[in-house]
């Protein structure tokens, strides 16, 4: 039988890189704030893994990312990689969601359906609402740090891009309540059609 996992640990994986790489670029510069992130992700995974014996895709595939990106960003000396990074990511995770769909498997449903139980329909509707954001996402980390300042891209990177997630999944509440009646619909007509008077 496992600990449960303290509560600070899933804020510490998903933001505390993001806090370390922020911190260092304003003290240093943005080569030295690649490596500092690569570290402080490097380290999230470790205790995520220490803490709860597995490792979520998400953040193993993020992390992946990092290190590789990071990693040609200072050898060849090149900003432009590691400011692509969160383009990757983004369009690998609408490809996964888009693959899922086409396979007619919502991946967002293992991900997330313990936290928000949806019929089969919104669990569809949302995958590709998300995947579509992720598409979005991706295509304004683009035009952000091809036409901006570098300290214009980080501000952005940090809390432009986890304030419109938040924003989008906010928007999405609506829509989720509506499915989670209809789930819970169909299961006490399944459970009242098992009766007989």
């Amino acid at each position: 039988m496992t600990a449960k996992a303290s509560p600070w640990i899933r804020p510490t994986v998903d933001y505390g890189p993001l806090a370390v790489f922020f911190a260092v670029y304003w003290l240093s510069d943005l080569m030295t704030a690649t490596l500092a992130i690569m570290i402080a992700t490097a380290a999230a995974l470790a205790l995520s893994y220490l803490s709860e014996r597995r490792l979520a895709p998400m953040p193993l595939v993020t992390a992946v990312v990092v290190g590789v990106f990071g990693g040609l960003t200072l050898w060849l000396e090149d900003e432009t990689f590691f400011k692509m990074k969160p383009t990757i990511v983004q369009v690998l995770f609408a490809a996964v969601l888009f693959a899922g769909l086409l396979f007619k498997r919502p991946l967002l449903k293992p991900l997330l359906g313990s936290a928000w139980p949806l019929d089969e329909a919104g669990w569809n509707k949302l995958s590709s609402r998300f995947a579509w954001f992720f598409v979005a996402m991706a295509g304004l980390n683009e035009a952000v740090w091809r036409t901006q300042s570098t300290d214009f891209w980080v501000t952005f990177k940090v809390f432009g891009i986890m304030g419109l997630t938040f924003v989008f999944v906010i928007s999405q509440v609506f829509f989720m309540r509506h499915h989670m009646m209809n789930l819970e619909e169909e299961e006490q007509g399944q459970g009242s059609g098992g009766v007989s008077d």
